[in-house]
């Protein structure tokens, strides 16, 4: 029984530093921006391409990752994406033109599609095999990963302003970091469907496959819970100071407020997965977003956006861990194209209710961001969820 427990925990230990990782290594590239838009003399348009060029990076990896993971297994390209993501910041360190800059970032994007798939095939092999639930402790090792390359930029920063001072000392900190963790993760995959399932994952065939009706729905379900995570992070601070009439000291509350009440509720989600099962959750915390921030946009007024970006914190924060087990059940195609759509919603998303602020105003388009959290309710009805338990 101890020897049982102590390899679930070496594992979950080893996987949740997959996830400090990809949260480490995109914020730390992230936080210079800065830096490397005056180094290559970028105009914002240059600079919101190389951004987007990152984006279609990942969200075009989907045949790719589908691939090598039935060829590598996700133990494999999990270690493998995430060195070359520390490859990516000694070659941003050192880009010498624009051009060159935007085939690295869209390399960066490719490497964050392997890895982001290969992370949580882990996470739900884990569950699997224990019959445990901790895939959004996972996620929460994401946030905790990005807090600390925000940390170690400023500290970095504060001693030299150069690239490749920070960019050097990250990669060999998160080099560190995954060769540490690579003897934990699992050797086999175990996150298709048990035995009893198999009806519904995919076949093993070489080539890919064409989704079924129920990745489609998971896909959906992920695409605008997705929309509703980067919309929050990208226009709350505008909504609160331009709409709700804040102080601009009081804007940034708005993300704050979100992420605090992510970064708790995946801590607390396990264990309400466990209690309730992953269908209630994603459709309970679906709804109590959409509809607390349809009802704070209603009332206006500072207090009530923040309660309602609280609200769609905490309403939303387990939806991508239960979608992505669920996918995982289905098979490496299956999670390849749900990972594909939620970066295709977390990206362009927000663009969308930026379209939709302009024609009309940024309340509505705060509305449509409700109408996405209540869209996942819909979508998750559709959606088979495993049920596992904390033996």
């Amino acid at each position: 029984m101890y020897r049982l427990r102590d390899e679930y925990r070496r594992s979950q230990v080893a996987i949740a530093a997959l996830f400090c990782c990809l949260g480490f290594q995109y914020a730390t590239w992230v936080s210079r921006i800065p830096a490397l838009k005056t180094r290559l003399d970028l105009s914002e348009a240059e600079l919101g391409l190389l951004l987007m060029v990152c984006g279609a990076g990942a969200a075009v990896s989907f045949p790719l990752v589908a691939v090598l993971t039935r060829r590598f297994g996700s133990r494999r390209l999990a270690v493998g994406s995430a060195l070359a993501l520390g490859a990516v910041l000694l070659a941003l360190s050192v880009t010498p033109n624009y051009p060159v800059t935007l085939l690295i970032a869209c390399c960066d994007g490719v490497a964050v599609g392997c890895l982001n798939v290969a992370m949580n095939a882990q996470a739900a092999a884990l569950e699997v095999k224990y019959q445990r639930t901790t895939m959004a402790k996972m996620h929460a090792t994401f946030s905790a990963g990005s807090l600390f390359a925000a940390l170690l930029a400023s500290g970095v920063t504060s001693l030299s302003s150069a690239l490749p001072v920070h960019f050097v000392t990250a990669t060999a900190l998160l080099a560190v970091l995954v060769l540490g963790a690579s003897g934990g993760l699992l050797t086999e995959d175990q996150s298709a469907a048990p035995a009893e399932e198999l009806t519904d994952a995919e076949p093993k065939r070489k080539g890919l496959t064409l989704p079924t009706r129920v990745t489609i729905w998971m896909g959906l379900a992920m695409a605008f819970g997705t929309v509703t995570e980067g919309a929050m992070n990208d226009w709350s601070a505008l909504y609160l100071k331009d709409t709700a009439g804040a102080a601009a000291e009081l804007a940034p509350l708005g993300i704050a407020v979100v992420s605090v009440m992510m970064v708790l509720a995946r801590l607390f989600a396990d264990g309400w997965r466990t209690k309730w099962g992953d269908e209630r959750i994603v459709q309970i915390g679906s709804v109590l977003a959409g509809t607390g921030l349809a009802l704070a946009l209603l009332a206006g007024g500072v207090v009530p956006a923040l309660l309602g970006f609280a609200c769609v914190g905490l309403g939303i924060a387990a939806v991508t861990p239960c979608v992505y087990v669920a996918a995982a059940r289905q098979g490496s195609d299956a999670l390849a194209l749900v990972a594909a759509m939620g970066t295709t919603g977390l990206l362009g998303g927000p663009a969308v209710i930026g379209f939709i602020a302009n024609g009309t105003s940024l309340a509505w388009g705060m509305g449509a961001v409700a109408g996405s959290a209540l869209i996942v309710a819909l979508c998750s009805t559709r959606i088979r969820f495993p049920v596992l338990t904390n033996a």
